[in-house]
């Protein structure tokens, strides 16, 4: 953020609840508005089975604020990646929605 890096590390029930406490622990000093948000729902979809475990993955994620509820997703062969993808992207949507209200 600006000239700032935040290298952070959070443990959670599974890796994407670690990247998203990892995620908010850097964010929240300069975002305090992200304590709003919550992560509703992770849904997670093989896009092409037919290629077995190399097949790409689709993963879900729903969030809200308590006023609106958004959808986001990532899609890649890594399914952290994908994870990451979606999460990073409803963050950004959050920042970019209360933006918007200013």
């Amino acid at each position: 953020i600006g000239d700032a890096v935040r290298h952070e590390v959070a443990e959670g029930d599974g890796p994407v609840n670690a990247l998203d406490a990892a995620l908010r622990k850097a964010l929240l000093e300069f975002y305090p508005n992200l304590a709003q948000m919550s992560l509703t729902d992770y849904k997670v979809r093989v896009v092409n089975a037919e290629a077995g475990t190399a097949a790409r993955i689709r993963v879900m994620i729903e969030s809200t604020d308590g006023d609106e509820t958004w959808g986001t997703i990532g899609v890649d062969e890594n399914i952290i990646q994908a994870s990451w993808a979606a999460l990073n992207d409803a963050f950004e949507y959050k920042l970019a929605k209360d933006e918007l209200k200013r």
